[in-house]
């Protein structure tokens, strides 16, 4: 079974961010664009636009976002990997958050370009809507 997704570039820059798990969601978390705050015991991970990110802050800047714009059953197999593994065979970093209903993947914003290629060439859409 082939599966095949729409996606959507976001604007901007992210960046993947690390705090201690006792940190507590900093203020300049929020705001336009995707986000994505992870509570676990040993850390607090945050995903945002790059530039609210303060200097001294230990963070991994340079990704780029795609958004899957379809809704997928929690059961339905293959959604994931089917964008994950054209990027991952040819060698480039991919970071993927998942949310009730959608999944986003990360890529370096160097590489953003060459995904988008590997994802069409996998069968994958694009979409200018938001």
């Amino acid at each position: 079974m082939t599966v095949t997704v729409d996606l959507q570039a976001l604007d901007g820059e992210y960046a993947v961010t690390l705090l201690p798990p006792d940190h507590g969601v900093p203020e300049w978390v929020g705001g336009p664009g995707f986000v994505n705050v992870s509570f676990c015991s040993d850390e607090l991970s945050i995903v945002t636009q790059a530039d609210r990110v303060p200097d001294g802050v230990e963070t991994d800047k340079g990704w780029r976002t795609l958004k899957l714009t379809s809704m997928f059953s929690f059961d339905q197999p293959g959604i994931v990997l089917s964008v994950v593994r054209p990027i991952s065979e040819a060698g480039l970093a991919v970071f993927v958050v998942s949310t009730f209903h959608r999944d986003y993947l990360l890529v370096r914003s160097r590489d953003f370009d060459r995904a988008r290629e590997l994802l069409g060439t996998a069968g994958h859409t694009f979409s200018t809507e938001a």
